[in-house]
């Protein structure tokens, strides 16, 4: 398994000095971010499809193509999201099977559009955090059993964000290890890690990994290790970036601390 961590300033800079060891920087589809990241290390890119919106008419497919290629990117990622503003009249917390049929409709439609250019086999589905009615995400389309139904029938592979499953199950007060397990794991391709601290009254990610953050990586890398889920490709370390969302989040101490930390759990895995 491979590691890989958000470019950003911090990061670029202690891959100069050696002060960390990673085997790629992980960018958006923004060209010249990824010039740069490539003059230091391989770069794979996550881009920023998402289902639920029947809106991917207006995707430039052959530049997607182009970086994929470019950077021998192995997948190309959807994330798997239904928002209010697209479906007004469902609640966001809905149950109702009607509404479920809707969302998972819309969902299909739009990955198989992807699925259709790129193969369904090059096609990753990421999770995505729920956070109840303070939130725009409708709780169906977070569902496990949503998201196996959705994994099974395009045949394409799951993304597993363990901050974004972290939060969902928190928002709706389950155990964690509980919610990832009925994920289809023996379909993940692809690792998304970072810290989930609780600020300004909601859980968030992209921050350092506490004790509780780590204990999870470990009972996720125990049962990718134990062959009971299936081994990804790559684990991405979501922490830093570029721009203001970033400005706090991106402290060069934190990724040179954590990134080693992080190194040696994957390096250490038997292959």
């Amino acid at each position: 398994m491979y590691l890989s961590i958000n470019y950003s300033k911090q990061a670029a800079e202690l891959v100069k000095k050696k002060q960390i060891e990673i085997d790629f920087f992980k960018t958006p589809e923004w060209v010249d971010m990824i010039a740069k990241a490539s003059q230091l290390r391989p770069v794979c890119v996550h881009f920023s499809l998402k289902t639920g919106r029947g809106k991917l008419e207006d995707i430039d497919w052959q530049l997607l193509s182009e970086i994929m290629k470019e950077t021998n990117t192995p997948y190309i990622n959807i994330h798997l999201i239904s928002k209010t503003k697209d479906f007004p009249h469902i609640p966001i917390n809905s149950t109702d099977p009607i509404h479920q049929e809707e969302i998972l409709e819309q969902a299909l439609t739009d990955i198989q559009e992807v699925s259709d250019r790129f193969g369904a086999e090059k096609v990753i589905i990421e999770n995505v955090p729920y956070r109840g009615k303070s939130w725009k995400v409708l709780r169906p389309i977070i569902e496990p059993e949503m998201i196996t139904k959705i994994i099974q029938e395009t045949g394409c592979g799951l993304l597993l964000d363990i901050s974004h499953a972290h939060m969902t199950a928190l928002s709706l007060g389950w155990d964690v290890k509980e919610y990832i397990s009925q994920l289809p794991v023996e379909a993940i391709r692809e690792l998304h890690f970072t810290g989930v601290h609780y600020l300004d009254g909601w859980h968030q990610d992209h921050l350092p990994a506490l004790e509780a953050d780590w204990k999870l990586l470990d009972w996720v890398l125990n049962a990718i290790q134990s062959g009971a889920w299936a081994n990804p490709w790559m684990i991405a370390f979501e922490y830093g970036g570029v721009g203001e969302r970033f400005e706090n989040r991106s402290e060069t101490e934190v990724i040179k601390e954590q990134i080693p930390i992080l190194y040696q759990k994957i390096k250490s895995l038997k292959s």
